[in-house]
This record gives C-alpha cells, sequence and structure tokens, in this order.
C-alpha cells in the first residue's frame, strides 16, 4: 500500500510534492470569477459586437423603446438577433458594482441586433439568459409588427405578444417537416364564373401580385375558390395565407386545401389547436418547412416566407376585431403586409364592406364579380313582408309569423331543411321615425339621437347636443317610436306550429356546424348558421328592425351582410330555393338583398359617409375614461389642426352581473367618450398624438384608465 492510500497518512503538510501542487492549482481556479446566470457580476463579455439592444416585454407606451444590454461571452454564440431573452429591468444608476448595473425583476424579452457599443452612457446590466436559440423575430416580422403599433397607437410589446405565440419547448425540440416541392399550376375551376376569376388564378401562377375585391356568387364553393387561388401562390413558387373569421369557416377551407392539394402543404393556425401544436404549427411557417397558412385572426402575423398572396374572407365580421390592445383589425393589418411585401391581396365574401368598396373606388384594388346573369342563376328567391303587410295579415299579429312565412315553411319542409334567422337579444333601442322608420340623428354631427327619461328632447349620443325640434328628413314626420329589440320564444312558437318537425337551435352556448339534407327547423341567431347538405329549402329571416335599429354607423351594412350569410346557404331559385325577409322593402339594405346587390349598397353608403366625413372617409379615435380623466386628457393632447371633436358624451352603465364589453365602463362605474376625427391624410398625425399624450400620462404615474381606441367598431 503506497503512503498516498496509507491509514497513516497526515495533514496536507505530509502529503506528497504532487499533491500540494494539484490543492494549489484548484485554489487558483476557485478564485477565477465565474459566470453567474442572474447577475453575470465579473464575466467576460463578448469580444465582438458585445452590445445588446433588447425589446422587452412591458406593454406601457412610455417604455416603448429598445434597451441595451452587455453580452456576456458565454451567452455569444447563442445570444443572436431574433432570440428570446431574459433580462433584469428596473434597476436604478445606484445599484452598480463592478461597473455593471444589478437588480431589477427578470423579464421577457427578444433580442432585436448586436452592436460593438452603446450611446448609452452608463453602466449597462447583462442578459441574464438565452431561453432558446431559436431565432423567433427576423426584420420583417419586426417591421410589421411596428407598423401596427404606429397605426394603432399602441406599443410594439403588446403587437408582439398578438404576433408570436407563446414558447413550447417540446414543439420547438422537434424538427419540422421537409418543404415540399411546389405544387402543379391549378385550373380556374369555379374561378370561371366571375368575368375575371380566370385572369386572377393565372396572375398568382404566373408570380404577378393582383389585388382584388372579390363578391363571391352564393352557394358553398367559395372554400373551393379560395383553395385555387392559394394553389395558384403555392405554384408560382411563393407563400400564402389567408385569415377567416372562426374555426367552422377555417375548418371549411382546411377541408378544401386538403382535398386540392393533399396534406402537408398548408399549416392551420386557430386557437382551438392547443398551445404546442400551435406553436409546431407556427415555427414549421417561421422555419419555410410550410408555405401556406390559414386560420383565425391570429394567424394575420404567420412570417410565412416569399409571401405571395395574403388573403381576408368576410371582413365585416367582428371576429376579425382583435380584442386586445392595440385592438388591430385582421383587414388593416393584411393590407400593410400586401404594402409591405408586394404581394398580391384578395379580400372576399359573400357582402361588401364599405373599406372594401373605397379599395376599388380609390383604384388600390380591382372588383372580382359575376355577372347579374350568374348571379340570378346562383341565388334564391327573396320575398319581403313590411308594415303594410304586417297591419293587414291576422296570422302575423297573433303569432308574430306572417302568412308568408308559414307557406315558405310548410313548402319548404316538403323538400328539406328551413333556415330561420333570428337577432340575437339585447340591442339598445333608439329612436327612429314612426312613418318611414328611418333612424333619428342630430342635425349637427349625424350622430344618433336617443329619448331621455326626465324631458321630452332627445340628445346627441355623440356630441350631446339636445334636440327638440326633429322632423324626419326623409318624410317630413315628427312623430318617434323606439326600435324593436330581439326576438321572442322563436324556437318554442315554431315547435308548437310544427310538432311533427324536430327544431334544432344554433347559438352562441351551442354552434352547429352542419345539418343533413331532412326536413327540420334550424333556429339560428346571426352568424351561427350551419351548412345544409344541398342546402336549404327556405329561409325566414326574422324581425329585420332589430338589426337595422341597431344605434351604429354600420347597422344597415351589417344586416344586409348576415342576411346574405343566410341566404347564401339557400338552394338557387331553379331548385325552389326561396328567402322571406321580414322587414320593410323600401329601405336601402332590404332593396340590396332582394337584388342580391351588396356592392351597389356598399358604394351608396361610401358615397353619404364621404359627404358626412364618417370613417372610412375620415379616421376616427375614441377616448373614453372617467369623465375627469378623459376631460384632461383632450386637454393636453396636441391634436392635429384639423382634428374635430365630438363630445364627450356619458357611456351606457355596465350592469353588474352582465358580460363586459371591450373598452366598456367596469360594472357601475360612470365614463364618458368623446370621439375624434381627422380628414383623409391625417391618420397617422392622429395616432400619434394620442400615442404621445397616453405615453406622458403612464410615465407620470396616472392610475385612472383612459381607453384610446382607433377605428372603433360601434361609434354610434
Amino acid at each position: 500500500m503506497s503512503s498516498e492510500n496509507g491509514p497513516d497518512q497526515g495533514g496536507a503538510q505530509d502529503a506528497p510534492p504532487e499533491q500540494l501542487a494539484l490543492i494549489r492549482e484548484t485554489v487558483r481556479k476557485a478564485k477565477t470569477p465565474r459566470a453567474k446566470p442572474r447577475t453575470w457580476r465579473g464575466a467576460a463579455l463578448a469580444k465582438e459586437l458585445p452590445v445588446a439592444r433588447v425589446l422587452v416585454d412591458k406593454g406601457v407606451l412610455h417604455l416603448d423603446r429598445y434597451f441595451d444590454y452587455a453580452v456576456p461571452e458565454e451567452l455569444d454564440a447563442d445570444a443572436q438577433p431574433g432570440v428570446r431573452v431574459r433580462v433584469r429591468f428596473g434597476a436604478g444608476r445606484h445599484r452598480v458594482r463592478d461597473g455593471r448595473r444589478e437588480g431589477g425583476g427578470l423579464i421577457d424579452g427578444f433580442l432585436v441586433e448586436r452592436l460593438a457599443e452603446s450611446d448609452y452612457a452608463g453602466p449597462l446590466a447583462a442578459l441574464a439568459q438565452v431561453v432558446s436559440p431559436e431565432r423567433i423575430l427576423d426584420e420583417e416580422l419586426l417591421g410589421l409588427v411596428r407598423a401596427v403599433a404606429d397605426r394603432y397607437a399602441g406599443s410594439v410589446a403588446d403587437v408582439l405578444q398578438l404576433a408570436v405565440p407563446p414558447r413550447n419547448a417540446r414543439a420547438e425540440k422537434r424538427a419540422s417537416p421537409q418543404p415540399l416541392p411546389a405544387p402543379p399550376v391549378p385550373g380556374p375551376g369555379p374561378w370561371a364564373r366571375y368575368e375575371q376569376g380566370a385572369a386572377f388564378v393565372a396572375a398568382l401562377a404566373s408570380g404577378g401580385a393582383p389585388r382584388a375585391v372579390w363578391n363571391a356568387l352564393p352557394g358553398p364553393r367559395w372554400p373551393e375558390e379560395l383553395a385555387r387561388a392559394v394553389a395558384a401562390t403555392l405554384a408560382s413558387g411563393r407563400g400564402a395565407l389567408a385569415v377567416l373569421p372562426d374555426g367552422r369557416a377555417v375548418a371549411r377551407a382546411d377541408a378544401a386545401l386538403t382535398a386540392l392539394l393533399g396534406e402537408g402543404r398548408h399549416a392551420v393556425l386557430t386557437a382551438d389547436a392547443g398551445p404546442e401544436k400551435r406553436y409546431a404549427q407556427w415555427l414549421a411557417v417561421r422555419r419555410g418547412a410550410i408555405r401556406a397558412v390559414i386560420g383565425t385572426r391570429a394567424a394575420m402575423f404567420a412570417p410565412v416566407r416569399d409571401l405571395g398572396l395574403v388573403a381576408l374572407w368576410d371582413d365585416g365580421d367582428d371576429s376579425h376585431s382583435e380584442p386586445h390592445a392595440p385592438q388591430p383589425h385582421a383587414r388593416e393589418v393584411l393590407l400593410l403586409r400586401a404594402a409591405q411585401d408586394r404581394c398580391a391581396f384578395l379580400l372576399g365574401g359573400w357582402s361588401c364592406t364599405v373599406e372594401a368598396a373605397q379599395l376599388v373606388e380609390t383604384g388600390w384594388a380591382r372588383p372580382l364579380v359575376a355577372t347579374r346573369e350568374q348571379v340570378r342563376d346562383a341565388a334564391p328567391l327573396v320575398r319581403t313582408v313590411g308594415d303594410h303587410d304586417l297591419a293587414r295579415d291576422e296570422a302575423a299579429r297573433a303569432a308574430r309569423l306572417p302568412t308568408l312565412a308559414w307557406q315558405a315553411v310548410r313548402e319548404g319542409l316538403r323538400h328539406g331543411p328551413v333556415l330561420v334567422q333570428v337577432p340575437r337579444r339585447g340591442y339598445v333601442p333608439r329612436m327612429a321615425c314612426a312613418a318611414c322608420r328611418t333612424p333619428a340623428r342630430c342635425r349637427h354631427c349625424s350622430g344618433p339621437l336617443e329619448g331621455q327619461e326626465s324631458a321630452s328632447a332627445l340628445r346627441c349620443g355623440w356630441c350631446g347636443r339636445e334636440e327638440g325640434a326633429w322632423h324626419c328628413p326623409e318624410c317630413g314626420a315628427f312623430r318617434l317610436r323606439a326600435q324593436i329589440v330581439g326576438a321572442r320564444r322563436t324556437a318554442e312558437e315554431l315547435g308548437r306550429a310544427f310538432p311533427a318537425v324536430p327544431v334544432r337551435t344554433s347559438g352562441r352556448e351551442h354552434v352547429l356546424d352542419t345539418v343533413s339534407e331532412a326536413p327540420a327547423l334550424v333556429v339560428s341567431t346571426p352568424g351561427a348558421e350551419p351548412v345544409a347538405e344541398g342546402g336549404y329549402a327556405a329561409a325566414l329571416l326574422l324581425d329585420g328592425w332589430a338589426m337595422l335599429g341597431r344605434p351604429d354607423l354600420r347597422a344597415g351594412e351589417d344586416a344586409l351582410r348576415r342576411w346574405l350569410a343566410a341566404a347564401a346557404l339557400v338552394r338557387p331559385h331553379s331548385a325552389g330555393g326561396t328567402v322571406v325577409a321580414v322587414a320593410e322593402p323600401t329601405l336601402r339594405p332590404v332593396q340590396a338583398l332582394v337584388r342580391w346587390d351588396p356592392v351597389g349598397h356598399a358604394l351608396r353608403e361610401l358615397a353619404e359617409r364621404a359627404e358626412l366625413g364618417f370613417p372610412p372617409v375620415s379616421r376616427m379615435a375614441a377616448v373614453s375614461g372617467p369623465p375627469e380623466a378623459v376631460t384632461g386628457f383632450l386637454g393636453a393632447v396636441e391634436l392635429p389642426p384639423e382634428a374635430e371633436v365630438l363630445g364627450p358624451v356619458p357611456l351606457p352603465v355596465t350592469a353588474a352581473g352582465r358580460p363586459r364589453r371591450v373598452g366598456a365602463p367596469p360594472p357601475g362605474e360612470h365614463w364618458d367618450r368623446a370621439l375624434v376625427r381627422v380628414p383623409p391624410g391625417s391618420g397617422a398625425a392622429l395616432a400619434g398624438a394620442l400615442k404621445a399624450a397616453q405615453a406622458a400620462r403612464t410615465a407620470r404615474g396616472s392610475d385612472t384608465a383612459v381607453w384610446v381606441r382607433i377605428d372603433p367598431p360601434d361609434i354610434g
């Protein structure tokens, strides 16, 4: 046994020289500063580009800028532009040790770029951690996020939370599939039914960037048409992105794309997919493994490589408006992407919004429509029942359904299912002419007039002015009436009237995707109509006043869009399809439904809004909050000289226990709202002024909430 291992071995002074040398070397190594992931105190910095510019995940406006951090040498390889990092934020100048700033809480962020030196004169804190070496944020996506933040007076961090899904480590470790070669050029298929449909598909396949507003023919073929546009773009070697309003529409487009291209050529991005699957699909798109994306509004930021087409279906649907700050609309985001990437743009739907009509009127996009003969062949017969008919109809007074509707239901049930569209409950009534039902509006700003409980005069819901001598500009009448609100027990009444026929309902609590072709009554709220196999034999559009009388500038446009969406599910007139609309036939939206002319309706609405200075011709913003806060905000903001402030006026108080709408006051609180509008060309100046004022408020630490929303969807 050697002396090194013997039992009589003494202390370090008795150890052989070799062991003493080993102990001394170990002590010397222990004195060398070791990197500490929390502070990196004393750690060496990267030899090249030792400064990291970081976008921290702080959504407050006064911190909407980049911050510089030092890059430790051990993180040099992974700390590349676009990766997720963690940094310490909030340490003051007094918390400096060995030339490094320390302290502050750990927060997430994105590394934007590496620099040789910082323009900040003080000491820099070090990066705390590189969360993952996966490069998520590139210059293209960052540019889009910045443009959206500026457009909506928001912060880049808030937009990034919408654009980039949360990280999932398991999905990140899995390799994405290998990209498939470009598919063959598809034929025009059902696009041949449109005047310029075949040329549009050919332009996409040849690498062009056509921009079109597509007024789809009624019927179930729109998913196939959308799929062929995507396939033509893929055939040119470019990527495609299509955004749809809900999961049911995404499922139809998914089935059409799979039938046309097969599996593995497109990704589906929806919130229902779950965090791991959604992030895995998003990474496959980011890595270039998949070139086509369809999904709901979250997909509008999908990082598609070599983007060649952005498409949006039914831009008037409320689902396209993001409820989280800064509340961007999918249509506007895709318009920014089309301009940024110089790619093709397709805006489609059965109806036509005023914004879509403006794109065509300004020449930015071309119309993609069918001939009148094709429309008449594909559309059902539309009949109307007005107030005059209801007054003479005993059945309508007794059971709320006119005789014509009963006859249409009875005849339709002989051949298949019948759809009954019932407006949602809860529309707030406003005042309208008792003779012609024209909504009562303010003579000063054209806002909606409201009746007051304790006064005979009317008050404007926008500017707050009282109106004591109103008369109808259409018919000259002086009498007013409250608008009709909601529907009452429709499903129960129909079930009693047709006891041998099954009655199915589709609404917020339970939405049906499809129904069979067997005879049945399908009662649905707008937007929840299921697709019937072979189409519906007939459809009833009840209580038209409930939608036309909504206190909103878009009431007529939205009512027509919902009616057309339901009527498009009905069989063509040649196959016996009939639609009965219970609404005054002389009104413009009802006439557009009868003629199936949504484009003409949108053009007339656009002309009127241009004359009155309404959006989208003008840009508008809503400022809401407690009265004192709104008044102080409006006094501090430096608005453009041409800006016009309407109000402020009180907002309806949110009742306790009822769902709170985005931007509405908390239950029981009294808020005011002011509208600020500017003429065309001043929208960027308005957004910049509001963002600067809001940033100044947050920097001062104001604890009173003030909501600022650009392009509010409901302005009264």
